[in-house]
């Protein structure tokens, strides 16, 4: 391009107004004003209320069970209720076009069960329905605190989402206002514990919906939930006043936050006191003192040890150098603070040797003299592993496991 075609093409640009910007662009503010912004936000807005108008009401969904009651075969048990494949396709057909999504050969060929004839059963059929309209629906709900309109929620946006969310559940009537701002942040930190294990600071919506934490969420809706659900349920209110309860007592000085010494405290106060060290040392802290949100990370990756996102925890700490690896070095560091918890309680500390040794033997790594997170996480002793490291008890109960053994068998049994 000469100059001349080069300065024609510069004119042009002044002349002629750029009219395309990235939608990044646009949430972001890097556009000339905030119209463009406003613009996708209320198109993304009526996108979405166009979509919800798409969902089966409660109404619609009555009348299809009394269309599908109408072509119901009688199974094997009386309470059954079964349609074959021609009048699955004629009640789609009666139903119109709203329906059509439900009725298909690939969503028939998915309810299939045993039926010699091929046959499905009409719950089966509706349940599914019912189960794909309140996904769809809970999926438009979350959209609309998609502020990045991206397909995902940052941690604020969660946290709006539940804070808007409090007043529709039942279990949560009555629940202090005082305390609202702590039960939103117990928890929208599972759901990111679990769900963003990268600490990205943002989780997808289709994770959200998979993941059966929006389940047991929503299942504060109802009024009749038994105790047991409610005490087995992270996101009850007797779990979150419990979770912060015990915050409260370890914070002696009641300065809203804990320190090393607090901490150590935590559950039976067996806790390694290296362990506590590196903690403070891999983990967000405030003039060397843990927030709340610090501490919901380090309860949920205590109680489940079995799972990926908390053997990732665990092995970011325990990886003492950032190796990528746990070898005899990393191992041998935690193992001081049991071997000093052993002498401080009276007992003849074991070998290190043999704990190296039966470590390594149980995780089987690919490379025998270094362990990485996926051979802690495939080796099926992840929690066993972690816990003779970081934990007296853990370590007495693995030590002891024999023994234990046979004391529970000789427990007389009624």
């Amino acid at each position: 391009m000469d100059k001349t075609e080069e300065g024609k093409e510069q004119n042009l640009n002044k002349v002629i107004r750029k009219f395309y910007y990235p939608v990044h662009s646009i949430l972001s503010g890097n556009t000339s004003n905030s119209f463009q912004q406003k613009l996708y936000e209320e198109a993304r807005t009526v996108f979405l209320q166009d979509k919800s108008s798409d969902l089966l009401d409660h109404n619609e969904l009555k009348s299809i069970w009394m269309l599908l009651d109408r072509y119901q075969i009688p199974g094997v048990s009386a309470d059954e209720q079964l349609i074959n494949y021609a009048d699955f396709r004629s009640v789609g057909k009666m139903a119109g076009e709203k329906y059509a999504p439900y009725f298909t050969a690939k969503v028939y060929a998915r309810l299939r069960r045993s039926d010699p004839l091929g046959k499905i059963a009409i719950l089966d059929l509706f349940n599914y329905i019912m189960r794909k309209v309140w996904l769809k629906q809970t999926r438009i709900g979350l959209s609309l605190y998609d502020a990045t309109g991206q397909g995902y929620l940052r941690e604020s946006d969660m946290e709006n989402y539940v804070e808007e969310l409090i007043p529709t559940l039942a279990q949560l009537e009555g629940l202090e206002q005082s305390f609202q701002p702590f039960y939103v942040c117990t928890t929208v930190r599972k759901f990111f514990f679990f769900l963003d294990p990268l600490r990205t600071g943002k989780i997808k919506i289709q994770e959200i919906l998979s993941s059966g934490f929006l389940d047991d969420l929503l299942e504060l809706r109802d009024e009749d939930l038994p105790k047991d659900n409610q005490i087995q349920n992270w996101f009850s209110a007797s779990s979150a006043l419990k979770v912060y309860g015990q915050y409260l007592n370890l914070d002696k000085d009641h300065n809203g936050m804990l320190s090393k010494q607090e901490l150590l405290k935590y559950g039976m106060g067996t806790l390694n006191q290296i362990f506590i060290d590196r903690v403070f040392q891999e983990c967000l802290t405030y003039s060397g003192e843990m927030d709340y949100k610090t501490y919901l990370d380090f309860v949920l990756a205590l109680d489940n040890k079995r799972t990926p996102q908390a053997l990732q925890y665990f092995f970011r700490i325990l990886d003492v150098d950032h190796k990528g690896y746990l070898n005899v070095f990393d191992l041998n560091y935690f193992y001081k603070g049991i071997r000093n918890q052993m002498i401080e309680h009276n007992q003849e500390p074991v070998n290190f040797d043999d704990v190296c040794d039966e470590t390594f033997d149980m995780v089987h790594p690919k490379d025998p003299t270094r362990i990485t997170y996926d051979d802690l996480l495939n080796c099926g002793h992840g929690e066993t592993v972690v816990s003779i490291l970081i934990d007296l008890n853990g370590f007495w109960t693995y030590e002891n496991r024999e023994a234990l053994v046979v004391a529970s068998e000789k427990q007389p049994s009624f």
